[in-house]
């Protein structure tokens, strides 16, 4: 398994797999990996001859308020638990993707943003600007309509700084096939119609969530609960199966489903970011369960926020 830190590196490596008559395939991380991450690498060895993960943790994601900075790193267990993997052929772990050789200093304050409306100053928009000054990178892709609500609301730089980050992955290893999880449903479905509008010849798969076995969904951000928040955040995926019991049962409005899961994590003493039913590919929020939805969650445990989802397929009608 060969460790990659130079962008031109990988590409040369890409390249020379693909003069192999080799197809590949690509994880995006951004490291401290479980056994989510692991899954998404057995399923990526289906689709692909050679293994590609990345291990980033994008600032350009982040606002200055969320929590990059206590964003949990073990870059050497992650390189152990993809050599005991047995199917990663290589691993980039760049140092900073956003680095471009600039000459001249790269700390320079960025322009503060103007409100179109009022004039006021806005905070810088993502940790990258505000640490590495506003004109060290200033090209951004966006998938308009999908980011806007879910996690685009309470976090609205988050998308703009995934799909670019990804789009720069996707330039750099050039790979056949890329491997998302679903637990980030939102994320998935972006990449998906990101992939699709700007012509990347890439295959977006999506891989199914993996949990713990309480039903906890596995995610990075689990080892900072405590163990009294980690009791409580049980209660998600309680409220989610809790609901699909409900459709299964008959027709039921989408605002009194939300208000049952709201009540039982609530109760359970989480804070509620979110909770959306919509159609699962639009993302369109829906009154009434009558077609295939999923229903997301977000939801504070501590300072800890934690994400959820679960799909329903509601059959077409003949």
């Amino acid at each position: 398994m060969e460790v990659i830190r130079e962008k031109a590196d990988m590409r040369a490596w890409s390249r020379r797999m693909r003069r192999d008559g080799k197809s590949l395939a690509l994880v995006p991380t951004m490291g401290y990996l479980h056994e989510g991450h692991l899954s998404l690498v057995r399923e990526a060895r289906a689709h692909a001859d050679v293994i590609v993960v990345s291990v980033y943790v994008n600032p350009g994601q982040f606002a200055p308020s969320e929590d990059l900075s206590t964003y949990p790193s073990d870059l050497q267990g992650d390189l152990l638990k993809l050599s005991q993997s047995g199917v990663v052929q290589a691993v980039f772990c760049p140092t900073n993707l956003y680095d471009y050789d600039t000459p001249g200093p790269l700390s320079v304050s960025p322009r503060p943003h103007l409100s179109a409306r009022s004039g006021e100053e806005q905070a810088p928009v993502s940790c990258l600007e505000k640490e590495r000054g506003g004109g060290t990178h200033e090209t951004w892709v966006r998938v308009e309509r999908l980011e806007k609500g879910m996690c685009g609301a309470s976090r609205p730089v988050f998308f703009r700084g995934v799909a670019t980050v990804v789009t720069k992955l996707f330039h750099i290893v050039e790979p056949d096939v890329a491997v998302f999880g679903k637990k980030d449903y939102q994320q998935w479905r972006i990449i998906s119609r990101m992939v699709r509008d700007l012509d990347f010849a890439i295959e977006i798969i999506g891989s199914e969530i993996v949990r713990e076995a309480d039903g906890l969904a596995m995610s990075s951000r689990n080892v900072r609960l405590s163990p009294r928040d980690r009791k409580q955040a049980l209660s998600i995926n309680k409220a989610l199966s809790e609901a699909k019991v409900h459709v299964s049962k008959g027709s039921v409005s989408s605002e009194e489903l939300k208000d049952r899961i709201i009540q039982t994590v609530a109760d359970a003493g989480g804070r509620i970011d979110y909770v959306e039913i919509v159609e699962q590919e639009s993302l369109e929020p829906v009154e009434k369960i009558e077609c295939s939805v999923v229903i997301c969650i977000a939801a504070w445990f501590g300072d800890v926020r934690l994400i959820d989802n679960i799909e329903i397929d509601v059959p077409a009608e003949k």
